[in-house]
């Protein structure tokens, strides 16, 4: 009894020295070896080249998408694609991986916690001898519980934990790229099938125009009063009109077929009545501070998040070199016999530290260090190549812009020239003053001309949602905002 009483007395002490020494390790803030971040230094634009005002703090960006993109249609086609589209569930899914992975390296801060029961029984007999009392039966019976915690003194778990949230946070940023990805993408869809759609009605209203035409000619060759070169040119002319027509039915399939897609659904039509012509161009567009892009682009947020990562790894490859010290302890009852199992005589318990580091490692620990040093090199260029290519987007919508406008000025003074030309021709041709080589040269070259102003009304339209996105649209918003108001 003295000894039991000597030993419960050792394994107080031991117990009240090591208690306050794990809490203090516990505690300890550490030094987190390796260098902390700090956001590289950009070459920022003091202003966007091609820009329609001087340098101000507003932004179309601030504005959320459906007050940019005002059509009603558009606006009911945007919120099912951010209800339904796959690829924004996939990065949904990919937040939560990242998220886990997070929550994972966390939880090294903490001690582990584990239990163990295991039990045992058997007998001894002698062949050929008479063992007392049919022989010796021997049993082993534990239940212990075992604790285990590295004390993170240099910062290799803070430094792991460091890139686990990057890498985390860089995944919610890049749903939000995927969120402003889709918004733009079924805008830019939907002005394309506007476009095809006011394509469409031009051939039509060729076709019908190169119909009458050879009507006409028809009847003057009858009369004996035109040749019939002439009413085979303007049958040529009418089925080359006429081609276009499916062709045009073909897109416009296939850019509802991409909508529908962009919406979850599988390829169908997407009914709509809107025109071109009716979507509202706004005259004037402020475009914010090219600094403030640094904070709102999506795609330069993620890359600035997977330097983050980077540089957090530079930050373990280092720790590596040191030692690593852990308190391991263990807190159970053992015994012989089961049935005292449960008696104070069956207590046993350890507790115990240890420190463990390389000596000799034939260089790798320092190869590690130099890769990470060298991917976080590789980072930085990206990510100091994110900003510039922003700011390329972002001039690149300004020039387009500004010439698009320019451009739809001189084509609609074309097409006028044209539609004129044709008129006059046409009269000329009937009076007999004129070939119909002229009235067909006019035609020919009024086609494509209103063509061309029907793109030049689409890239009038899409350029303000390139440029949207370019500045990183609806970077105020919460993820609950995108979904915008119900209509």
């Amino acid at each position: 009894m003295a000894t039991q009483a000597q030993n419960s007395r050792q394994s107080v002490g031991l117990l009240s020295l090591l208690f306050p020494l794990s809490c203090l390790l516990f505690l300890l803030p550490g030094c987190a070896v390796g260098p902390n971040y700090q956001r590289p230094k950009v070459n920022v634009p003091t202003e966007y080249r091609d820009a329609e005002k001087l340098a101000q703090q507003a932004s179309i960006a601030d504005l959320p998408w459906w007050e940019v993109f005002k059509d009603e249609r558009l606006k009911n086609l945007v919120q099912t694609a951010l209800a339904n589209n796959y690829d924004l569930q996939i990065a949904v899914t990919r937040i939560e991986q990242s998220r886990q992975v997070a929550a994972q390296a966390r939880a090294q801060y903490f001690p582990f916690l584990n239990y163990s029961v295991s039990g045992s029984d058997g007998k001894n007999e002698f062949v050929g001898t008479v063992a007392p009392n049919g022989g010796q039966e021997r049993g082993a019976f534990a239940a212990v519980a075992t604790a285990a915690w590295e004390a993170d003194i240099w910062g290799r778990l803070r430094r792991e934990n460091e890139a686990a949230r990057a890498q985390y946070l860089a995944t919610e940023e890049a749903r939000r790229g995927v969120l402003l990805s889709l918004v733009s993408d079924v805008a830019q869809a939907y002005f394309e099938l506007l476009e095809l759609d006011l394509q469409l009605q031009i051939a039509r209203d060729t076709t019908d125009s190169f119909t009458q035409t050879l009507k006409l000619f028809t009847q003057r060759l009858e009369g004996g009063v035109a040749s019939k070169l002439d009413t085979s040119r303007a049958a040529a002319a009418l089925a080359t009109a006429a081609a276009s027509i499916p062709e045009l039915e073909r897109q416009i399939a296939i850019r509802e077929n991409q909508i529908s897609v962009l919406l979850g659904n599988n390829p169908s039509s997407i009914p709509h009545k809107a025109k071109l012509l009716e979507q509202v161009v706004p005259p004037d567009i402020p475009v914010g501070l090219p600094s403030a892009l640094l904070e709102r682009r999506p795609d330069i947020l993620t890359a600035e998040q997977q330097l983050r990562f980077a540089n957090a790894q530079v930050g373990v490859a280092t720790a590596n070199f040191f030692p690593r010290i852990g308190l391991t302890s263990l807190l159970g009852r053992a015994s012989s016999p089961l049935s005292s199992l449960s008696s104070g005589q069956a207590t046993v318990w350890s507790v115990a530290g240890n420190v463990t580091g390389p000596i000799y490692q034939g260089g790798a620990l320092r190869a590690q260090k130099r890769q990470s040093v060298a991917f976080w090199e590789q980072t930085k260029l990206q990510y100091e190549q994110t900003a510039q290519v922003a700011f390329q987007d972002v001039s690149n919508a300004l020039v387009s812009r500004q010439k698009f406008e320019a451009i739809r000025g001189e084509q609609e003074q074309a097409v006028q020239a044209y539609q004129e030309s044709v008129k006059v021709s046409f009269q000329r041709y009937v009076a007999g003053k004129a070939s119909y080589f002229e009235v067909l040269d006019a035609q020919l070259q009024l086609y494509p001309a209103e063509n061309a102003l029907a793109a030049t009304e689409l890239n009038r339209r899409t350029v303000i949602v390139q440029l949207y996105k370019a500045l990183g649209g609806g970077w105020n918003l919460k993820d609950a905002d995108w979904a915008g108001p119900i209509s």
